[in-house]
């Protein structure tokens, strides 16, 4: 199985950040101060319905969240035009963004029957966030199939993305690819499932993996994916094994001014953990590196 070179991924990230910013990824208008403080609903937020995630996260002055799939919450593809319209009031009539949906589709399957139902499930993901005011739909590489050559599956998972990126456009609807899964989290791939997808429309969620650590920073992984970003997941703060106050620089450098969501472990105090996370949050945000 052909492996994918990570010099010569710095070496072309290096001349298209020169060359400007990824297409798709103008962050307009900028947020006052830079980027903002979210949550995923995944784990913490779980069991929460919608009236108390929004309520929780108003309460703790978080300003956006990511509806990952299968949750409690239950806004789902399944729900009628009645409930999108009132999901979509609810949220805009909060301080808190209704920002994504963390979907679990994935298009690596050599199987193409497999990769056609994935990508039906995720232009419905893309239907309901067109309907309720979502910005974009997360996606969730899970690893390349073995006994497949890893560029046929990265062209595959390309092809799928593409195709996804035309149709969420039509909608106003981004497609974030998840930096995720074993082999698909390394940065070298996932900027080649990036450029293999080839569209304005489709960019990254940095993750937050240990993956993108080479001698204890983040500059390598962030040259290859940076221009890419349009969401970040972050992980346990206090996790000193993970540079995050580099990480913090890096996006405040590039001029990144969306939003850092927590996606943690659940808490029997979510109120109390998530004050602690937004200290930590702020004191990194406030450093330059």
């Amino acid at each position: 199985m052909n492996t994918l070179n990570r010099r010569g991924f710095l070496s072309a990230a290096a001349v298209a950040a020169g060359a400007g910013a990824f297409p798709g990824g103008a962050q307009s208008p900028p947020a006052k101060g830079g980027f903002r403080l979210g949550s995923a609903t995944y784990n913490l937020l779980q069991g929460f319905d919608v009236e108390t995630i929004i309520k929780t996260l108003e309460a703790v002055g978080f300003e956006a969240v990511e509806l990952r799939t299968g949750h409690k919450h239950g806004i789902e593809p399944s729900i009628g035009t009645d409930e999108r319209a009132r999901v979509r009031r609810r949220f805009e009539s909060s301080k808190v963004r209704l920002l994504s949906y963390g979907t679990t589709c994935r298009f690596q399957s050599p199987d193409p029957a497999e990769r056609k139902q994935q990508l039906e499930i995720a232009k419905q993901f893309v239907d309901l966030a067109h309907d309720t005011g979502a910005l974009g739909i997360k996606l969730q590489p899970m690893g390349l199939p073995p006994n497949v050559p890893q560029e046929t599956s990265i062209a595959y998972f390309g092809a799928s993305m593409r195709e996804l990126g035309d149709y969420g456009a039509g909608k106003k609807v981004e497609i974030w690819m998840e930096v995720h899964g074993q082999g698909t989290q390394n940065p070298p791939v996932a900027a080649a499932l990036l450029k293999a997808a080839g569209h304005e429309n489709v960019g990254a969620c940095w993750n937050c993996n240990p993956t993108d650590v080479q001698n204890g920073s983040v500059k390598e992984s962030f040259a290859l994916l940076g221009r890419y970003i349009r969401n970040v997941h972050l992980h346990e703060l206090s996790d000193d094994r993970y540079p995050f106050r580099e990480l913090f620089a890096l996006l405040q450098q590039s001029g990144y001014n969306r939003y850092t969501l927590a996606e943690v472990a659940e808490s029997k105090e979510p109120e109390r953990y998530m004050h602690n996370f937004k200290a930590l949050w702020t004191e990194l945000k406030r450093s330059r590196g």
